[in-house]
């Protein structure tokens, strides 16, 4: 294994890098985050990455702390004259911050990719993006890894009869059509209205559900509102069952209540975020992946057959 490529963490999601170092074939390298009694922190790498090829695994979810943790690691390694660094972030956050929808607001996500390029990185990794824009955000490379191949091989796993593939909006239009090409089946559309963030108005379907097993698909889970209403809808709607695949469990508010009292059969996520146990969710590694790609990119080699798109 290349003695210059070295993988570190922040405190965010420990549990996933320590996965992504095994399966890469390394121990994590050696850091300490010192804090202040005021809260403030300050990293520090306990070996040399002078020169070295420096991976700094870190997704990004509330609070803030865990953003300000990365850049901290990532001007560390710089002021330490590591050769590349590139953040692997694989829940990019505020990423649904990626527009204006209304006047006078900023465009997070855009922000975010700003400080990560003033920070050092050379490369940013990261896995099923809210927006697929935000990668034109960066003047860095992005590699821009799907979950889908490790959701898909599950899904059929299930050997479900008369599969439907199901987005929960019209925005994840796109990616259950993927889904449905590679699974050979069909594909509905939820079509939702939102009264404000996190509460939705109005959902309707948009193609047959009777008689179907239905998979929603989407990139996160948050409230689970959208997916417990959707769930129910189908249902309704004559469906003889409903699963959701979800990359990013977010999980915040009443999530995990809404899900034990769903009747989604199954919570499908990855751990790109820590998420606590539950009869109903199901927990699959993306680890291997990103151990997968991060050889690739050492290497100079092609990660296109990393992922379905």
């Amino acid at each position: 294994m290349d003695s210059t490529v070295k993988i570190f963490s922040g405190r965010a999601t420990l549990p996933l890098a320590k996965e992504i170092a095994k399966n890469y074939g390394v121990d994590l390298g050696n850091i300490i985050i010192f804090k202040f009694s005021d809260g403030e922190f300050i990293p520090s790498f306990e070996e040399t990455v002078r020169g070295a090829k420096v991976f700094i695994i870190q997704s990004t979810p509330p609070p803030s702390d865990n953003l300000m943790e990365l850049l901290l690691m990532i001007d560390a390694a710089k002021r330490a004259s590591a050769s590349q660094i590139v953040a692997v972030m694989p829940y990019f956050g505020m990423a649904r911050q990626d527009r204006k929808d209304k006047p006078r607001v900023p465009i997070g996500a855009k922000l975010v990719a700003n400080m990560l390029t003033a920070a050092g990185a050379t490369r940013v990794m990261t896995c099923d993006l809210h927006a697929d824009q935000i990668q034109g955000f960066l003047e860095v490379p992005v590699d821009h890894l799907y979950a889908s191949s490790v959701f898909i091989d599950h899904v059929r796993s299930l050997n479900l009869e008369n599969l439907t593939i199901a987005s929960p909006d019209m925005g994840g239009s796109k990616r259950a059509n993927a889904y449905a090409k590679h699974l050979g089946c069909e594909m509905v559309i939820c079509y939702k209205h939102r009264k404000k963030a996190n509460e939705i108005g109005d959902m309707r379907v948009i193609g047959d559900v009777r008689g179907r097993n239905i998979v929603l698909v989407d990139d996160m889970i948050d409230t689970a509102g959208t997916l417990t209403t959707a769930a129910d809808m189908m249902l309704q709607n004559g469906a003889l069952s409903v699963r959701a695949v979800c990359t990013h469990p977010v999980l915040s508010g009443k999530a995990y209540e809404r899900i034990e009292n769903s009747k989604i059969l199954e919570l499908i996520v990855t751990d790109t975020l820590p998420s606590k146990e539950s009869p109903k969710i199901k927990i699959l590694s993306i680890a291997p992946m990103f151990a997968n790609v991060i050889k690739n990119v050492v290497d100079n080699e092609s990660i296109s057959k990393n992922f379905i798109r």
